[in-house]
């Protein structure tokens, strides 16, 4: 997304506009709530339209919605949290063919209950090392604010989740965690002990991430937007 969005802006105006997002997601990862901010040069505001721009971008990319903000609003550092959904089509049948693409088939029945309170050690603050990608010189101490496991209207077992940030690899990582403990081949507290142990379990798979969504991203109000970028700033260790 931020490469299309920096080549079409820059073909269209004739200047380089470098895009900021409010999360860098997985490679194959869906989007329907992503916020990003361009510094665009003064000689260019004025000409900048959005239908204009969509329809040079490709077919899977929209702007939905823009508007001109104070240079203290940063769509990454700004934000303060990031909610995802992740769905599952249980028991085998598979999922609708026209979905495929959003949805993944899993072969067990899931028990979301036992999903749920297998998630409850999860919640707070802690160091989610084990469900990470690492990268150098990044912490991977993170707060998740929301984990749960419901069935939708079509009998999908859904994930809603929200930290205030995620690291590469964490979602899709705590989806491999619980599925097996939602199908009854681990025990409910095996993903809290893989957290607190600190290391990566080979037992964990880390999830295809084409059923994998950025929902929605939360900001302060704009008066507390410069406080929270500086807060972001701040490496958090354990």
């Amino acid at each position: 997304m931020q490469g299309e969005l920096e080549r079409v802006l820059g073909h269209l105006y004739g200047v380089p506009m470098p895009v900021q997002c409010a999360g860098r997601t997985d490679a194959g990862v869906h989007a329907r709530g992503q916020v990003a901010h361009v510094d665009a040069p003064m000689a260019a505001t004025t000409d900048i339209d959005v239908r204009r721009i969509n329809r040079a971008l490709p077919a899977d990319l929209r702007i939905l919605r823009m508007e001109e903000v104070s240079p203290q609003f940063d769509a990454r550092f700004s934000a303060l949290w990031r909610r995802y959904s992740y769905r599952v089509c249980d028991g085998g049948v598979g999922p609708d063919p026209l979905a495929r693409h959003l949805v993944l088939p899993w072969p067990r029945w899931l028990d979301v209950d036992r999903m749920n309170e297998a998630a409850e050690p999860l919640h707070g603050e802690h160091d989610f090392a084990p469900f990470c990608k690492q990268r150098e010189f990044a912490t991977t101490v993170r707060g998740l604010e929301r984990l749960r496991w419901y069935r939708d209207e079509a009998g999908l077992a859904v994930m809603d989740i929200q930290a205030d940030a995620f690291c590469h690899s964490m979602v899709r990582s705590l989806v491999g965690a619980l599925l097996p403990v939602g199908d009854g081949r681990r025990t409910v507290d095996w993903p809290g002990q893989v957290l607190h142990s600190g290391v990566k379990d080979s037992g964990v798979t880390v999830m295809p991430a084409y059923p994998l969504v950025l929902e929605q991203v939360g900001y302060p109000p704009p008066e507390e937007w410069a406080e929270r970028q500086q807060r972001t700033r701040v490496r958090r260790d354990t």
